[in-house]
């Protein structure tokens, strides 16, 4: 793969944050290669992650902000790494640096994310310049930094866009503003020393309607076919998101991001690129049959990719 986000990219970028930090970076392991370049250094104990994308930037200063709050109310999230001075700057990239979790068993499940997500909804709105829930902005600035998008493809992803904003604006306005993770499913969550189920990956977090937090596994449930999946997590939480009437626009915008979100990797993975085919075609053909594969299951790719 090669381009300005590809992987030897993003290992250069890590070695150059390794060494502001002042730490060897030869045990480095690449766990995620998505939106963000997330690396992990079990020797030191941290995790680096740094944003594929000159355009999200802030969100770097956001989750650094959060990760600060997060620590001073407990809130059930990772930590981050202490003492470092961050985002760290390195060329025109931004990366945040996290305490690092190993694996732990059990997995965490559905049933923790349903009561993880509960009292991550109690917490207050932090003191934050955090963002409104807005899918529809983040969707067009994935689609500005997109190597090897085909044009036709890029017009029909903006004109989605377009027929989706006024009523996901709508939405917006009416929801009485909880904080929101954004990207809520199994694969965000760790355990701590505790063993306790904490969230992680913040770059979506916002203040919005508390029913997005339930929709991606009601989605990933029907587009990858995993069963049981949201009754538990409904249990769990206490409520049906597919049963509120906001779920057909929540819906279609979770399953836009889930299309967008490949646009980093089109022109260095072909199993990517014919996924990303097939998910955008079904939509098309209002195909709602049609299973899609998650990115991680994908052989050439060997990253952990949720979505």
């Amino acid at each position: 793969m090669s381009g300005r986000f590809s992987e030897e990219a993003m290992t250069a970028a890590m070695r150059e944050v390794a060494a502001v930090l002042g730490v060897p970076s030869e045990d480095a392991q690449l766990l995620r290669l998505t939106n963000n370049a997330v690396f992990a250094l079990p020797r030191q104990g941290i995790v680096i992650r740094i944003g594929r994308t000159h355009r999200l930037r802030d969100r770097m200063t956001k989750v650094v902000q959060l990760g600060r709050w997060f620590e001073k109310v407990d809130a059930p999230t990772i930590r981050l790494a202490p003492n470092v001075e961050q985002p760290i700057e390195v060329g025109d990239l931004a990366a945040s640096v996290w305490t690092y979790l190993p694996p732990q068993s059990p997995a965490p499940t559905v049933q923790e994310l349903g009561s993880v997500l509960r009292e991550f909804h109690a917490l207050d709105v932090p003191p934050l310049p955090l963002p409104r829930w807005d899918p529809i902005a983040d969707a067009r600035r994935r689609l500005v930094d997109a190597e090897g998008l085909d044009g036709r493809d890029r017009d029909y992803l903006a004109h989605w866009c377009d027929r989706l904003e006024t009523r996901v604006e709508a939405l917006a306005e009416r929801a009485t503003g909880q904080l929101v993770h954004g990207d809520a499913h199994v694969g965000n969550l760790l355990r701590d020393p505790q063993g306790r189920a904490v969230l992680c990956d913040f770059d979506a977090t916002c203040v919005g309607p508390w029913q997005v937090d339930l929709v991606a596994v009601a989605v990933g449930e029907a587009r990858f076919g995993v069963a049981n999946a949201h009754r538990t997590l409904a249990a769990a939480y206490g409520s049906d998101v597919t049963t509120d009437p906001s779920w057909p626009l929540l819906r279609e915008a979770r399953e836009l991001k889930m299309i967008v979100a490949a646009v980093p990797l089109l022109a260095g993975s072909p199993a990517v690129a014919a996924e990303f085919a097939t998910r955008l075609r079904s939509v098309q053909q209002a195909d709602h049959g049609t299973r899609w594969t998650p990115f991680a299951d994908l052989t050439d790719l060997h990253r952990e990719w949720q979505l």
